[in-house]
């Protein structure tokens, strides 16, 4: 069997890279984009990141976790992507290309192992960030994330 395909996502944002740079990797926009979860990230290669809330108990979780491989802003951000209690890694690249009145944001998500338990729901989650991001840097507000 062989590994799932990559994860492939552009998005146009109306707002300069650095705004939607911001958007990646500050604290305010993830707690909002993430339902509340707490980006925390050492942003230089070899740091290590992961998205934080709480779990069922109350206790704080990683909802995601990985290390920083790249990180060029507001220009790429490049990551290992480890969701739940998932060992095997992915990578997620994210490319900011300056448009006219927008960024084009292309969003790679691939190097899955075959048998990936969160591949699905990278697949489903990957367009409700962006939408949400997208939504928070052109109005300044979202909406749930389901």
């Amino acid at each position: 069997m062989a590994p799932p395909p990559p994860l492939i996502y552009v998005f146009y944002i109306a707002a300069t890279p650095a705004k939607v740079w911001d958007g990646f990797v500050s604290q305010e926009s993830n707690r909002i984009i993430f339902g509340g979860a707490e980006f925390q990230a050492d942003l230089k290669p070899g740091g290590r990141l992961a998205w934080v809330g709480p779990g069922p108990d109350g206790q704080p979780v990683a909802y995601v976790r990985g290390k920083v491989l790249r990180c060029e802003p507001p220009k790429l951000f490049q990551y290992t992507f480890a969701m739940g209690q998932n060992d095997q890694p992915s990578r997620a690249t994210i490319e900011l290309v300056p448009e006219t009145e927008a960024t084009k944001v292309t969003v790679t998500h691939d190097e899955w192992a075959e048998d990936d338990p969160t591949y699905a729901a990278c697949a489903d989650g990957w367009p409700r960030i962006l939408s949400r991001l997208k939504t928070l840097l052109e109005t300044g507000k979202t909406f749930k994330p389901h």
